[in-house]
């Protein structure tokens, strides 16, 4: 389905852009960049919404991916909404979003990826 390409190209494209961002940084730089806190924050809220649209049917398809976790992990990085938590916004980065990225790449085409 178009659709399922479209949110997974989103996906996609988001952690590579994380990746990007917070390449070569330290937690501490990390810490004291609130700019780019908010930054990635907004990246992984985007990653979060697309995984909630991927059809179901591409899901149950696809389980090498966690899809409710993916689609939670906003809730739980800033669950007061506007406070996020800095080290587990790091985690995610260091720990979710490379094999995020592995999993994500072989189901977008080439061409759009």
């Amino acid at each position: 389905m178009w659709r399922d390409e479209a949110y997974l190209l989103d996906m996609l494209l988001a952690g590579r852009e994380i990746r990007e961002f917070t390449q070569g940084k330290t937690f501490e730089e990390f810490l004291h960049d609130e700019v780019l806190q908010h930054a990635v924050m907004h990246l992984i809220e985007k990653i979060g919404r697309a995984a909630e649209k991927v059809s179901s049917e591409f899901k149950a398809s696809h389980p090498e991916i966690a899809w409710d976790e993916v689609a939670a992990q906003p809730h739980r990085l800033a669950p007061e909404r506007f406070r996020i938590i800095p080290q587990k916004v790091w985690e995610a980065v260091r720990d979710g979003i490379p094999p995020l990225i592995a999993r994500l790449e072989p189901l977008v085409p080439p061409e759009k990826g």
